[in-house]
């Protein structure tokens, strides 16, 4: 009895539809179970105390509805496309038009920053979030030195943020020193508390490295919360003096900066002043990065990276690499820290948690491990998005949740994965059978 060619590809056809719906209800139950809390019942505090609670069962089915639908669309698509690599899907024709797009987007994007404030200097909220975006971006920066370039997973960056913040809101409102004296101390300060966390951890990697300093994270906030003579606990620092152009203040009076130039004086002045003050900080983060590559001590982190074993074989000094590399990602988040002491004038326990650590490594992770241009596009993407779904304050998360499954699922080593080394050979060369013979290399 033979089967006809017809009959086999119904068959399998059939087969691969089963398949599909299979796991398409598969996803929907995963969904069903996960979202059932979150979002089917809402819980809350009464006005007595007691706990009331309310039912959106429509909004639990519609969600579920998506995902099933999304599981089918995907599978088909995989079906569709097939196990081809990523020169297939792409056209050659493209290939070199996205090639120069990629080279274009940096100096385009840093353009666009220059005039960001002369096209919104009449929007304060968007001037805002320029600067938060700046900030973010050179936190990432700072944060890339440990994990991108050396491997060195850091899950408590925030600590180094907030000695840079302490740093210079106390050494001000204490000592009266002004933003440019503080701002060295400020990452000085930070430097030395990620020299002495580098210490520690000199002999862990992987997730134990992750663990400590996840805990080093959350010691240096309770010690901020706990020594209320002189972090003020949970009340803070308030009163932080505001940063002056060189001396010269950004106030309506006399003495200001506007009544020196001849010029009206408005508050707008002084958030593009911030505005500049962080892009030129930022760009020396990157700037010091970039250079930091190329040295000795940078090719030693991109060797630490890859293989810790190798590294130590080759006679890389293990504990100097680290310390460095600590230490430099801390410098950075001490600047940063200092900022935003000066731009909020207020700085408390709360500023620093460990969503904001959770935050930065998102974004250098999303971005692609030792991509500078990566980590600017996913803090853009990542803060400005929070900022879109601000309105929905239910769905906010979730949104930013299941973007960063599909990012990772689409793109494993970020938007702009760089691991490539330093130094390399541009051309292979021919070794000569005299220098690989036995007792010669």
């Amino acid at each position: 009895m033979t089967v006809s060619a017809p009959d086999l590809t119904q068959a399998s056809r059939s087969a691969g539809i089963a398949f599909i719906l299979k796991k398409a209800l598969i996803s929907a139950f995963v969904a069903l179970v996960l979202f059932s809390l979150m979002i089917g019942v809402r819980t809350e505090a009464g006005p007595t105390g007691q706990l009331i609670y309310w039912t959106r069962f429509g909004d639990l089915a519609t969600i579920v509805g998506v995902v099933f639908g999304g599981s089918i669309v995907i599978e088909l698509l995989r079906q569709w496309w097939g196990p081809v690599s990523a020169t297939a899907v792409v056209p050659p024709s493209m290939q070199s038009a996205l090639g120069l797009a990629r080279r274009a987007i940096a100096p385009l994007l840093l353009v666009f920053t220059f005039v960001f404030p002369v096209i919104f200097y009449d929007q304060r909220y968007i001037l805002d979030l320029g600067i938060l975006v700046l900030t973010y971006v050179m936190l990432g920066w700072g944060l890339n030195v440990v994990v991108g370039l050396a491997g060195l997973l850091d899950l408590g960056y925030v600590a180094f943020y907030a000695v840079g913040a302490y740093s210079y809101a106390l050494l001000s409102t204490n000592f009266g020193l002004s933003f440019w004296v503080c701002l060295p101390l400020a990452g000085i300060l930070a430097a030395l508390w990620g020299v002495m966390l580098g210490f520690p951890v000199l002999r862990l990697r992987g997730d134990y490295l992750a663990i400590v300093t996840l805990a080093f994270g959350e010691i240096i906030r309770l010690v901020i919360i706990n020594w209320q003579s002189l972090t003020g606990g949970p009340n803070g620092v308030s009163g932080i003096p505001r940063p002056s152009f060189f001396g010269i203040p950004l106030t309506p009076g006399p003495d200001g900066l506007a009544a020196r130039l001849g010029i009206e004086f408005s508050t707008t002045q002084r958030i593009v002043f911030l505005f500049y003050l962080i892009l030129a900080l930022a760009l020396l983060t990157n700037w010091v990065t970039i250079r930091l590559r190329r040295l000795p001590i940078g090719r030693a982190w991109e060797a630490l990276r890859e293989d810790e074993v190798a590294c130590r074989a080759l006679g890389i000094n293990i504990t100097t690499t680290k310390l460095t590399a600590f230490a430099t990602g801390a410098m950075f988040g001490g600047f940063a820290g200092a900022f935003f002491a000066t731009r909020q004038g207020f700085i408390s326990p709360e500023s620093f948690t460990f969503q904001e650590s959770a935050l930065v490594l998102a974004i250098v992770v999303l971005g692609g491990m030792g991509s500078q241009l990566g980590v600017a596009l996913a803090a853009l993407t990542l803060i400005g998005g929070f900022e879109l779904f601000r309105g929905f304050d239910q769905y906010r998360m979730l949104v930013f949740g299941m973007a960063m499954v599909l990012l990772m699922i689409w793109r494993p080593r970020g938007l702009i994965g760089h691991r490539a080394p330093t130094v390399f050979l541009r051309q292979s060369k021919a070794i000569s059978s005299e220098l690989a013979r036995e007792g010669r290399g």
